[in-house]
């Protein structure tokens, strides 16, 4: 029996298998400048250290920029992403890191097997029914303890892209509230420990927000 896969995990591959090599030289080095994103992740991977480590997953992690970061501040980190071909990138960028295809809703990791989840702007492609399912694998996946933490572009609606970098691609990039995001974490036996929204910096449109949640000890 075939399972048919839902439209919008077929819409992210092809477009970010198109886009791939582009947005890797456009935003390998973002982390330099992003002083709120480094300073958000250190606090996640010291709650992750002295919690004694562990195995990391970073989902839908592209071209391997934050699974990077993630492992010279000392975490045992791999990656996961949709799109073979970001894939295929991470794994030339960093060679010593675990890369794998796959996708958020159905996570290749076994019942509490990791110390924590980074999802970086890696919901925003996922429609709002599927959402509940994404963060009952996050509890699945989760260690009890275990720390997840999500950036996401604040607010409301999407935004369609259209023909990136002049591919003929398009994809809905979807913003969420936190408020929302909070309650699916809440229900799904997350619990927020911080919630942080900041102002859009050059180039961005919206502001920007970070969810830091635990599962249950």
């Amino acid at each position: 029996m075939t399972t048919t896969e839902p439209e919008f995990l077929t819409a992210a591959r092809t477009f970010y298998d198109a886009v791939a090599a582009d947005y890797a030289d456009r935003y390998g080095g973002a982390l330099a400048t992003a002083t709120w994103d480094r300073a958000m992740l250190a606090a996640f991977a010291e709650l992750v250290t002295t919690a004694g480590g562990g195995p990391v997953a970073e989902l839908g992690c592209g071209p391997g920029r934050i699974t990077g970061h993630l492992a010279a501040l000392g975490l045992d980190v791999s990656g996961l992403d949709l799109s073979p071909r970001m894939i295929d990138l991470a794994r030339a960028a960093h060679p010593r890191i675990p890369f794998q295809v796959g996708s958020i809703l159905d996570l290749p990791y076994s019942d509490g097997g990791l110390a924590g989840i980074v999802a970086w702007y890696s919901i925003i492609h996922t429609p709002a029914e599927q959402l509940p399912r994404v963060f009952a694998e996050f509890h699945r996946t989760l260690a009890p303890g275990a720390p997840v933490i999500l950036a996401f572009q604040a607010g409301e609606g999407a935004l369609r892209i259209e023909d990136p970098f002049g591919y003929p691609a398009a994809l809905d990039f979807r913003r969420r509230q936190p408020d929302h995001l909070e309650a699916l974490a809440t229900e799904a036996g997350l619990k927020v420990t911080t919630r942080l929204v900041r102002e859009p910096e050059d180039g961005e449109r919206t502001p920007q927000a970070y969810l830091l949640a635990r599962k249950a000890a």
